[in-house]
């Protein structure tokens, strides 16, 4: 499943937002073993673990957008959607940090 989150930083200080979007989601929701890899300059791998089950996705910075794209097994789709939500909300949090220079 595909989520996008536009952002009007630039692709650098996105990238700083959602690592410390991801560091602030760790820190608040640590039961659910947020790992971030990064694979490239611009893309990353991120897994949560929910109840015993394991949500993979993938993160692409692009110029006004940050795209995830999840895979969810079937039984916790019920948790797609708070999960996306709350990653969405730390992004735009942190984008406008980055733009008033908070980091």
């Amino acid at each position: 499943m595909e989520h996008r989150v536009p952002h009007d930083v630039g692709r650098d200080l996105a990238k700083a937002a959602t690592i410390a979007a991801f560091a602030s989601y760790k820190q608040k929701y640590g039961e659910y073993s947020p790992t971030t890899t990064w694979t490239s300059d611009y893309r990353a791998t991120v897994t949560f673990s929910v109840k015993g089950f394991s949500l993979d996705g993938k993160i692409l910075i692009e110029d006004r957008e940050v795209v995830m794209d999840m895979d969810v097994p079937f039984v916790l789709r019920p948790f797609r959607k708070r999960a996306l939500e709350i990653i969405e909300r730390e992004i735009q949090l942190w984008c406008k940090r980055a733009k008033n220079g908070e980091i």
